[in-house]
């Protein structure tokens, strides 16, 4: 996500704390799907996925952890509101992901379905809060600072590191939960690409 996708119009403060609350809990039910069906997405939310099938901790711990070292880079590259708006996302994320293993029990899911409705579920919930001037951190952050610095295509630099995340769920997952997690990758991107697109979004203050 470069800074100039973000939209720039003002919203209220009660409006941005309903999106950022709409936004995470979308996300987390998403989260939730993937979960139970032993799927996982790419960036760093991927690499929690990958984690708590690896290790047993769960999504939320992995998720925050993870994306601490990319603030100071959130920083120089977004600036100190961006990111203390992507924080509190990501905290809400993790909290919520915990928490809606108490709120809600899934006792069967059906793969395919969690893969198109979970992938789905994260893309509305990115969209909502990239309105708002908000993300979720992590990879997208660091592929815009190695293009800033060193010249490397941002867009490269991501599709590299989620094709190694996939490579290396193959380690941990079978290989058709990898291959739906491509396929849920798909949707989650395609709900931002035709949504989120410069001039489609007009915020009414």
């Amino acid at each position: 996500m470069d800074p100039q996708d973000l939209s720039t119009d003002p919203h209220r403060p009660y409006e941005d704390v309903m999106a950022m609350l709409v936004g995470t809990l979308f996300v987390a039910l998403g989260v939730a799907f993937y979960t139970q069906a032993l799927l996982l997405t790419g960036s760093t939310a991927g690499m929690a996925f990958l984690l708590q099938y690896a290790t047993g901790w769960r999504f939320g711990v992995w998720f925050f952890l993870i994306n601490l070292p990319f603030y100071y880079l959130a920083v120089k590259r977004m600036g100190w509101s961006f990111t203390l708006r992507t924080f509190v996302a990501i905290g809400l994320v993790s909290l919520f992901s915990e928490l809606t293993g108490k709120w809600i029990t899934i006792e069967s899911l059906n793969p395919l379905y969690a893969t198109l409705m979970g992938g789905s579920l994260i893309g509305i919930g990115m969209l909502v809060l990239f309105r708002h001037r908000t993300s979720l951190g992590g990879i997208n952050i660091l592929a815009l600072y190695l293009q800033a610095r060193y010249g490397l295509r941002a867009g490269y630099v991501q599709l590299g590191i989620d094709g190694l995340i996939m490579l290396g769920a193959l380690l941990v997952l079978p290989a058709d939960r990898v291959g739906l997690s491509v396929l849920g990758a798909v949707a989650l991107n395609l709900i931002i690409a035709l949504n989120h697109k410069p001039g489609r979004y007009m915020g009414v203050s």
